[in-house]
Order: C-alpha cells, then structure tokens, then sequence
C-alpha cells in the first residue's frame, strides 16, 4: 500500500453516475459500414480509372473519373444521375439502374452487418441486433452523405433529393437481412407494436406457403422473361453486332459498352416479363411494345440489347405466344400453394392460392418500378414498363389460374380410398388368397427369394378319427373292512402314438437312455383320492 500511495498511482474507482461507457464492439460496427461502403466506392473507382487509362481519347482528368465513379455508386442504389452535356442544353435526368450493379453494395453491407452481430470468441462482447443494425446503417449512409458531396462537381452529379431516400432503401433491408443472418435467421414472434390479430395471422402456415408460391411465380417470370431476350437476340443477331460495332472502334470502349450490357441483363428480364404479361413497356414518345404490336417510331439510342425489340406494326402469332410465360407462372403458383395435409378445407386452399398470386404481382411490381427510369427529359423521360400495370396484370393471371389448379390438385391428392365392398362379417371374403395352394406358392417364392433361409411348408396332418370304445363298468368285491373304488376302463387309446413333426429336425435325434415303452392297450382310470381330514 505505502509503494502505490508513493508513486502516485491512480486506483480505478467506482464509475459515476450519467457517464455512459463507450462500447468498442459499436464502433467496430460503424467502422465495419463505412468499410463497406468504401469498397463498393473503390471497386468503382478502379473500373473506371482502367477504363479512362485505356481510353485514347479521355475527356477529362483522373479527378473527373472519380467524380463519375462516385456517381456510379449512388446510381447502383437508384439515385438519379443529371447529364448536363446534351444538345438542347436542358439537363437530361439518367434514372434506369443497372440491377446486377445493385448487388454490389448490397453484398458489401450485409457481410459487414453479418460480421458485426458474429462472435467468435467467448468473452467478446455481443450487441444486441438493434445496436448492430444501427451502427452498421449509421457509417454506411455517412459515406453514402460524403459520396453524393463529392460527386456534385463530376461531369454527371446526382440529384440530393433522390439520393436521400434512395440510398437508405437499399441499405436497410441489405443491413436487415445481414444482422438476421448472424443471429442463425430466427423466425421467433413478430414484435409486440404490431397488433395482436396481424401477429396471430402471420404464425398460420398459409402464409409461409403463400409467401413460396409468389416466389415461385415470380421466378418463372423472370425465367420466362429471360427466355424470350435471348430468342430476340438470337433472332435479330445480325442487327445486335452492327449496333455493337458501331458503337466505337476502340477495345476499351467495347468493353465498357459489353460491361454496360451484362450489368442491364436483369433489366431486360424483368421487360421481357412485362411484355410477356400484356402490358409490355415504354419506349419514350408515348409508344408502348407489347404482345399485340406497337406503332410509331421511338427515338431510341443504339445499344444492343435494343436492337432485339419486335418489328414496329400488329402482332403476330409467335408475339402472341409470348402468353404462354404467365400461363406457367400461375400453374406454379397454384401448385405451391397446395399443403400436404388432408384436414385442410378446400377454402383454406384456395385462400393461400390467392395470397400467393398477390405476393408474386407484389414482387413483379417492385422489380418494374426498380427496373424503369427516365433517360431524358422529354420523349425519354418514361422509359421501361409501368410498375402499376404490370404488377395488376400479374395479379390476374396468377389468380384466374392459381386457384382452380391448387383446389383441383387438393381435391385429386386427398380424395376417399376406393375399397372392396362392404359385406358380412360372417361371409367368408372371396379374394383368392386363401385359395387351395396359393399359399403354398407363395411360400415357396419367399423361400426361394430368402436363399433356403425360410422352412419348407408341411402339409399339417390329420388326426385320424378315435372311436369311442363302449365304457364298461366293473365293480369287483372288496375285502372285508375296506371300501372299493369304482375304476373305469377305457380301450382303443393308444398312447404311443406320436404326430410327425411339422418341420425337419435341425440336429440329429439324441439317442433315447431307455427302451421305448411298448404301447398299453386299455388303460385304468382311478378315482381321485381325498386328503385325510
């Protein structure tokens, strides 16, 4: 004690009251968000700094690639972009987001919210997944705020208004769903806030399946969607490399073009579902491509992936197959929503089909909307399929061929057993199996089958049938003094008479110790003796 008092040394004391302590597992979470979003920026940057080094015509500075490539990253989040250099001067709004881009800064941040809820060792402290979440979201949107200051002096700068709801739209669910993961995706009860019929509801399994069937349908638009992209490209494949050659005449700058056009691939996906769906898509000047046919000419800029459009006019019989696509997404729909369980109404069936046609038109409706934007500011301000429409037209698809099936299948799956006919329980039931030597047909192909394992089958013997003797009493005289019991005689029992076994010994027959005894004829009975009192 007179050692720490000399030298002064402080003793920690008891912590005062108001001062809260600093949590060092938070600030990792906040340092793990803003990490995240720096790669996604990073990432970028090196794209495009590749990509102006290789140029052979670079219009501006390094600083001005960077600019661009912060820019990139917010329209990865569906930020609009404004393009001040066009030919009318009017600045021109770039709103269509490559969806495959949107995957990066998804990726990032819910890998840093999932490594953030994780614990690797014992005594590490563990944040509660609201603290995660929190910390996670907080350091990513500050360098989503950094970002959008810095690409504000670029060539094109994102619009502040967009970009204040866009980013927390991506982010959040992506920050959501990683915190989940690192707490092994538990599906305990909803909170408390919500009201208690909405939290009764959602424990039903109706809506677990009903949640599978939209998906379900929604995958098999896209599917659909994807299917008929290809077929247009490969059908208009002489015009898809002209427009790709055309575009420029220098590697790097057909690289960027084939960067650009893998990036917009789910785009075109989800187009080609809307058009497969009825209601199709924009293409700018109040022209709209759908199934029957569009007319006008649309001011369209040359890109690949446009040259695969139908020709301008009417439909045509194999534009019109193209209905085949909601047709599958509904029978999918309808065949996931039947449950595998025979107390199950009819009612409750077709009510899940429903359920599920209006998850799948929700998710079609969502990615239209993320998958249109404008591209100018006049005839190209509307450019990609209406969300609202598309989203309808696949909640009545779905439905008008989700419920029947999903009610014909449950009715097929659990219908009565056919049985034999009810007879009496007295009359012998005529089914052939116990016919004369079916039995022992059947026995032998056991027995065959087992390899010798199973016996042979003996026939059971007959007992042949005992006659009764004729019973003759005989009362013999008894000595003097003595009481004579009365003793009965009965012939014709043969009591050496054994049956055959009914199957062959396994072990040889031990040898009897003593003479067999010879057979008695006759035999005398006698009266049960009473016990003295």
């Amino acid at each position: 004690m007179t050692q720490v008092t000399e030298r002064g040394t402080r003793l920690p004391g008891a912590p005062r009251a108001g001062v809260r302590r600093r949590s060092p597992a938070a600030a990792a979470c906040v340092v793990g968000g803003a990490v995240a979003a720096g790669l996604g920026l990073g990432f970028l940057a090196v794209l495009v700094i590749v990509l102006w080094i290789s140029s052979p015509y670079p219009d501006s500075g390094p600083g001005g690639a960077l600019h661009l490539a912060a820019g990139l990253w917010l329209l990865a989040h569906g930020t609009e972009l404004l393009r001040y250099e066009t030919l009318s001067g009017v600045p021109a709004p770039v709103g269509v987001t490559p969806l495959l881009l949107v995957a990066l800064p998804v990726l990032l941040l819910r890998r840093a919210a999932r490594l953030g809820g994780a614990s690797d060792e014992e005594d590490e402290e563990v944040l509660p997944a609201t603290a995660v979440f929190s910390a996670v979201l907080c350091g990513y949107l500050a360098v989503g705020a950094l970002a959008t200051v810095y690409a504000a002096g670029g060539p094109m700068p994102a619009d502040p208004i967009s970009a204040a709801w866009h980013v927390p739209l991506v982010a959040v669910p992506a920050a959501a769903g990683g915190v989940w993961g690192a707490k092994g995706r538990p599906l305990g009860p909803l909170p408390n806030w919500l009201p208690g019929g909405l939290r009764r509801g959602f424990v039903r399994p109706r809506y677990a399946l009903a949640l599978r069937a939209g998906a379900g349908g929604a995958l098999v638009l896209l599917g659909g969607g994807a299917l008929l992209v290809g077929a247009s490209l490969a059908w208009h494949g002489a015009q898809v490399q002209a427009s790709f050659l055309s575009l420029t005449g220098v590697w790097s700058g057909r690289f960027a073009v084939l960067l650009l056009a893998i990036a917009l691939i789910p785009n075109a996906m989800v187009w080609g579902a809307a058009y497969a769906l009825g209601p199709g898509f924009a293409l700018g000047g109040e022209v709209t491509a759908t199934p029957l046919g569009f007319a006008g000419a649309p001011a369209l800029p040359r890109f690949p992936l446009l040259e695969a459009l139908p020709a301008a006019g009417p439909g045509t019989p194999l534009t019109w197959a193209a209905a085949g696509v909601p047709v599958v997404a509904g029978l999918a729909v309808g065949w996931f929503a039947v449950r595998r369980a025979r107390e199950v109404s009819y009612r409750e069936t077709a009510l899940t089909a429903a359920l599920g046609a209006l998850v799948c038109a929700l998710v079609t409706a969502g990615l239209a909307a993320a998958s249109a934007g404008p591209l100018g500011s006049r005839r190209l301000a509307e450019f990609g399929p209406v969300w609202w429409a598309t989203g309808a037209a696949a909640f009545a698809w779905t439905l008008a061929l989700a419920v029947p099936l999903a009610v014909g299948v449950h009715a097929w799956r659990y219908r009565p057993a056919e049985g034999p006919v009810a007879v009496d329980a007295d009359t012998p039931a005529d089914d052939g199996w116990h016919d004369s030597g079916v039995r022992e047909l059947r026995w032998e192909a056991m027995r065959r089958a087992s390899g010798a394992l199973v016996p042979e089958m003996v026939a059971e013997p007959v007992a042949p049938p005992v006659v009764a003797a004729p019973v003759v009493a005989a009362a013999a005289p008894a000595p003097a003094g003595r009481a004579r019991r009365a003793v009965t005689v009965v012939s014709g029992l043969d009591l050496g008479a054994v049956a055959p076994p009914l199957a062959p010994p396994l072990a040889p027959p031990v040898p009897p110790l003593a003479p067999p005894v010879p057979p008695a004829i006759g035999v005398r009975v006698l009266a049960r003796r009473k016990p003295p009192a």
